[in-house]
């Protein structure tokens, strides 16, 4: 099992998978208000978290306002630019358990 890597939680569907199957993402300070940046390159600094490529997985992380807690925000953090990266690119084959 060590040959596949570093496992990690998404923060949606809370399945533990393959840190190369998720997308990484941080929260970024950007002119006074937290976004949360995708960081698929996996090199952006600070606290990252984890999540699923699938818009299900977006939507349960939102319903359950886990971005937050995941990241140890005191503030709220605009979803909106992991939202559109996860809408634009395609899901991999296999990337979660449930089928939708």
């Amino acid at each position: 099992m060590d040959s596949v890597g570093p496992t990690r939680t998404c923060v949606g569907c809370r399945k533990r998978a393959p840190a190369a199957s998720l997308l990484r993402f941080v929260a970024a300070d950007s002119e006074g208000n937290l976004r949360l940046l995708p960081d698929p390159a996996r090199r952006l600094p600070g606290r990252g978290a984890h999540l699923h490529p699938d818009p299900a997985c977006f939507a349960q992380a939102e319903r359950r306002r886990a971005f937050g807690r995941a990241l140890r925000l005191t503030g709220f953090a605009d979803p909106e630019l992991l939202a559109e990266h996860i809408r634009t690119v395609p899901v991999p084959s296999g990337s979660t358990d449930g089928a939708a």
